[in-house]
C-alpha cells in the first residue's frame, strides 16, 4: 500500500523551530520529488506549496515567503524528506502535508494536481 506519513507537527512560539518529516511505505521516496504544501485555516483556503526537492539532483525550490527560513532536505536511506522551519511566524499556523510527483511543482495555481500521492497531515500552529 503507497503511504507518506507526515509527523512533527506541534505548537511554536513565534521565532521557534519545528522540523516535519515525510515518511514512505510501499515505495520509494527518491523515485520522487517530494513536495511540501500547506493549508492555513478557515473556509475557502487552497493548498499553498512551501518547498520541493527534486529526485533527480536533489535541487530544492521554495515559496518566496518561506525562503531563508525553511529548507527541504531528503535521507534516502531512511525514506525520509525533512521540512526544517525556523523563525515561525503566526502565518505559517497551517496543515501542512507532503505529496510525492514527477517533478517539482510549486508556485502556480493548481500545482498541487501534479502530486500523486499525499500524506494526511500534520498541524503546525505557531503562537504566543
Amino acid at each position: 500500500q503507497v503511504q507518506l506519513v507526515e509527523s512533527g507537527g506541534g505548537v511554536a512560539q513565534p521565532g521557534g523551530s519545528l522540523r516535519l518529516s515525510c515518511s514512505a511505505s510501499g515505495f520509494t521516496l527518491d523515485d520522487y520529488s517530494i513536495g511540501w504544501f500547506r493549508q492555513g485555516p478557515g473556509p475557502g483556503k487552497e493548498r499553498q506549496g512551501v518547498a520541493c526537492i527534486s529526485r533527480s539532483d536533489a535541487s530544492t525550490y521554495y515559496l518566496t515567503a518561506v525562503q531563508g527560513r525553511f529548507t527541504v532536505s531528503r535521507d534516502n536511506g531512511k525514506n525520509t524528506v525533512y521540512l526544517q522551519m525556523n523563525s515561525l511566524k503566526p502565518e505559517d499556523t497551517a496543515v501542512y502535508f507532503c505529496g510525492a510527483a514527477p517533478q517539482c511543482a510549486l508556485g502556480y495555481p493548481g500545482a498541487e494536481y501534479e502530486y500523486k500521492h499525499w500524506g494526511q497531515g500534520t498541524q503546525v500552529t505557531v503562537s504566543s
